[in-house]
């Protein structure tokens, strides 16, 4: 009976929105009448108002509901949606103040002498304005007010030019920044979270095991994550446009003729045309780059953007007047002091009593004053000119309201969609489909396109990607990313732009357009744009490491990657070092006999045996690798015939999982019902199911468990091969780079004996005045050089002595630390002469042997490692 009210939810929903009805009343609407129609109907015929729902009841709708309310508003994690108001605020205000406008115009006499130059000017504008604004309608009015009449005069095709200007001005959805791209960042990170959890307890039904290994889990998304991973793509789109236009204009010269420039190409036009481009270009960089760089978050950059905008628009209104970059200048020139004096001091003011920089503090804080006062001085042009400011404020708010109205009404519609069961249907229809995971998406990304025809794309990503995202990101057979997800559901919701009925993009220009181009002719140009925009759909989909790539590539290079022993990046660098091994086995043999040849006598006996036995381990390293790459050709020949009998059988394990479903259900329903004949009808098909199911375990060949067994027998031994293997490179290694990190910091360990003959002197005077606090500043220096832990634990435990009043157990605990720091000390100066030795050895073992003990991968390694953890590898076999 839910699938009833399901399908009024949707009945509704549809009848709502194609009467008109506002979208942000819509969804929410809908939810509350079928929610309220089956809580009644329950109540009426059944005494019980949650008969009607497959999860819970109306009170816990509600209860979801609210909670919705508050994530949206108030959790810490989902603060990205802060960033809307701020970036529609900056791309209102930039295309209000007429910057857009130049930009167009400039370009359009810079390209316009090329083979169907205006058509390549409006795509570059575009791709530029998408970049600043992201607002699809500001971009195709200006372009349609500027451009179309321009590309008429010059006789260009009425469908070429409608259809340019129209998906030109669709990029600001996938050209970062985009507010798109932060909505799908917030859908998809609650979705990563549910099928996290759906991926561990398939794991755990799979293999018994409690806890899933963290490399197989699903990789979630960020806004920041989001506008990395659509900037390629955007740029592929970019590409496929110009391509398209030119290819145009030289087969058909006639629909794009070439427009000469009257004014020239001379230092006047050149001055302009950096006048009108480079300051957006700046603005884009400043915005997309403190992300990148990991300077600001994404709210910080969006606040950013927001007060760069309005600095533009101070000067762009007050253009031709005296003074009008004055505000500007002030704060470029602050922005320059305060970033010159954070390179050069502590600012941090808390320390202003021990680092005594009061000067550049307050050089600083001057900075930011006048910095202040520029965009106070800016934003009192932007309010008192054509009373920009107030109206750009009052669109921005209306903007803002509209997207999270809709947010709120489609959390409500989610979860009245998820308490009819509407959510397990999905799933059950996504994963009953033939093919696997690849058919499961692209019958998904199919009803995301047609949805594109009728709706706009923040209802398509509020409504649709929380249903369908933790499905497809929880298959571990392509364990694809949630950026990559993302991203590709951002490409194809930008064709929601051109496609009629309801194509957006196709209404703006409409509506600016000379009554002389027909609706047809945009509807025809359209068509070549939907094509080019699905080809690219279906490049970045083939092609993931241009969604993956720069994501991977800034996080490992980051101030917060992870070491290259990380889970995580256990396959790749796996990958590299088995390869890398292997061809830097000369060097590695040349790096261990040298190690054979030093003389250990000069270092302490402990010390000596290790590095005696780590000069031994490049053997068993090399047996090691051997051994792994036997199993690993054992592994593979196993998973030919394996691969197609787990798959075979996971699907019928999942169709029987689905059918006892289904008995648990019609055991829930007998429970609700009193008819002695509903009952009797249900326990036959209760038992018509339960044949079902026997049929499909019956299915199942009889050569399963032992193929399955031998199987995991290989990945055990594979996984225990490996530890070892691990093990040996970094017992090894460490042992050397311990050994080689105390030898250079000798000099350093020297600087502390008068320290520790003070501490030691004072604490045999038996005076405790100040002993403390000298004893805990030396200790925090000792542990600071390499090899001085136990130094500064005996240091500790003589301060604690002192402060008990213990002064003469104190004194000889001291006396201890001052003899085990002469012992340290004399056996590195001892050894001096391996210092040399053992930092070529380091050298040549860093990138092998001792990568996993490298406390961040190499700068070097940075970009293989990313392209490594750009693919998308099944890992099904696994689960």
């Amino acid at each position: 009976m839910e699938l009833y009210f399901l399908l009024l939810l949707f009945v509704i929903m549809i009848a709502a929105l194609g009467s008109g009805f506002p979208v942000a009343f819509a969804l929410p609407g809908a939810a509350i009448i079928s929610i309220s129609l089956a809580a009644a109907t329950g109540w009426l015929f059944f005494a019980d108002t949650t008969i009607f729902f497959a999860q819970d009841g109306p009170i816990q709708w509600l209860t979801a509901g609210v909670t919705n309310f508050r994530g949206v508003y108030w959790e810490v994690e989902r603060d990205t949606l802060i960033a809307i108001p701020l970036f529609i605020f900056m791309g209102i205000m930039l295309q209000r103040s007429r910057i857009a406008e130049d930009l167009l115009v400039t370009m359009a006499q810079l390209f316009g002498p090329v083979p169907g130059g205006l058509g390549i000017s409006v795509v570059i504008v575009g791709a530029l304005l998408a970049a600043t604004t992201g607002i699809v309608g500001a971009t195709v009015v200006a372009m349609g007010l500027i451009s179309l009449p321009a590309m008429m005069r010059n006789k260009y095709s009425p469908s070429l030019a409608s259809g340019t200007i129209c998906a030109s001005g669709t990029l600001g959805q996938i050209i970062p920044p985009s507010i798109v791209l932060i909505i799908l960042a917030d859908q998809l990170s609650s979705a990563s979270d549910q099928a996290s959890s759906a991926r561990k307890a398939l794991y755990k039904e799979s293999t018994g095991e409690l806890s899933m290994p963290s490399a197989l889990d699903v990789t979630s998304t960020s806004a920041g994550d989001m506008f990395l991973g659509a900037f390629l793509p955007g740029l592929v789109l970019v590409g496929l446009y110009l391509l398209y236009i030119l290819v145009t204009a030289l087969i058909r010269p006639a629909s794009a003729s070439a427009v000469p420039n009257d004014q020239g190409f001379n230092r006047r036009f050149l001055v302009k045309v950096a006048s009108s481009l480079i300051p957006p270009l700046v603005l884009i960089f400043v915005v997309l780059g403190s992300i990148v760089m990991g300077v600001a978050t994404v709210n910080q950059a969006g606040a950013i953007g927001a007060v760069g905008a309005m600095i533009m628009a101070g000067y762009r209104l007050t253009e031709g007047q005296k003074g009008s970059y004055n505000p500007a200048i002030l704060a470029i020139a602050s922005v320059l002091a305060i970033a010159l004096l954070v390179n050069l001091f502590d600012l941090n003011i808390r320390n202003l009593a021990s680092t005594g920089n009061h000067i550049p503090v307050a050089l600083a804080l001057m900075a930011c004053v006048t910095f202040l006062a520029a965009v106070a001085w800016s934003a009192w042009r932007t309010f008192k000119i054509e009373n920009t400011l107030p109206e750009v404020m009052m669109e921005t708010a209306k903007t803002t309201s509209m997207v999270f109205i809709i947010l709120l009404g489609a959390a409500m519609l989610t979860a009245a969609f998820r308490g009819f069961g509407g959510e397990e249907f999905v799933k059950h229809f996504l994963t009953g489909l033939p093919g696997g995971f690849w058919t499961q998406f692209i019958v998904v990304m199919l009803v995301i396109f047609l949805l594109g025809f009728f709706l706009d794309f923040i209802e398509i990503a509020v409504v649709v990607v929380p249903i369908v995202a933790p499905i497809l990101l929880a298959d571990p057979s392509a364990n694809i990313t949630a950026v990559w997800l993302g991203v590709m559901i951002g490409v194809n919701m930008q064709t929601s732009f051109l496609t009629p009925p309801f194509g957006f993009a196709l209404f703006y220009l409409r509506g600016v357009a000379d009554k002389a181009i027909k609706t047809l002719s945009i509807y025809r140009g359209v068509v070549p744009f939907i094509a080019l925009q699905l080809f690219g759909l279906v490049i970045v989909g083939y092609l993931p490491q241009l969604v993956n790539y720069l994501p991977n590539r800034f996080y490992l290079s980051s101030y917060n990657a992870p070491p290259p022993q990380n889970p995580k990046l256990q396959a790749c660098v796996e990958e590299y070092l088995t390869t890398q091994l292997v061809a830097d086995e000369a060097s590695v043999s040349s790096a261990y006999s040298t190690l054979q040849t030093l003389d250990l006598t000069v270092l302490p006996n402990d010390m000596a045996d290790k590095l005696a036995n780590a000069a031994l381990a490049q053997a068993d390293i090399y047996a090691k690798l051997a051994e792994i790459s036997a199993l690993e050709d054992e592994r593979m020949a196993l998973e030919v015939d394996y691969a197609p009998l787990h798959g075979f059988v996971r699907d019928i394990q999942r169709d029987i999982a689905q059918k006892e479903a289904a008995i648990k259900e019609l055991k829930r329903e007998i429970r609700k019902i009193d008819d002695a004949d509903e009952i009797a009808a249900m326990q036959a098909e209760q038992r018509a199911v339960g044949r079902e199911i026997a049929a499909l375990e019956s299915d199942i060949p009889a050569n399963w468990d032992a193929e399955a067994k031998a199987y995991g027998s290989v990945l055990k031994k594979l996984a225990s091969a490996k530890r070892i293997w691990y093990r040996s490179m970094s017992e090894s290694y460490d042992v050397m780079a311990d050994i080689q990190s105390q030898l250079a910091d000798t000099s350093a360990l020297a600087e502390q004996a008068d320290t520790l003959a003070n501490l030691s002197s004072l604490a045999s005077s038996g005076s405790n005045d100040g002993l403390s606090t000298a004893s805990q500043k030396a200790e925090d220096v000792m542990r600071m050089i390499a090899g001085g832990d136990a130094i500064a634990n005996q240091m500790g435990k003589a301060r604690r002595l002192a402060e008990k009043d213990k002064m003469g157990e104190a004194a000889e605990a001291y006396q201890m630390a001052v003899a085990m720091h002469q012992a340290a000390l004399e056996w590195r100066q001892n050894a001096a002469s391996l210092s040399g030795p053992m930092d070529g050895i380091i050298a040549s073992l860093s990138n092998t042997v001792g990568l996993r003990s490298l406390s961040r991968l190499p700068a070097h390694l940075v970009p293989q490692i990313a392209s490594c953890r750009s693919k998308h590898r099944d890992i099904s076999l696994q689960f």
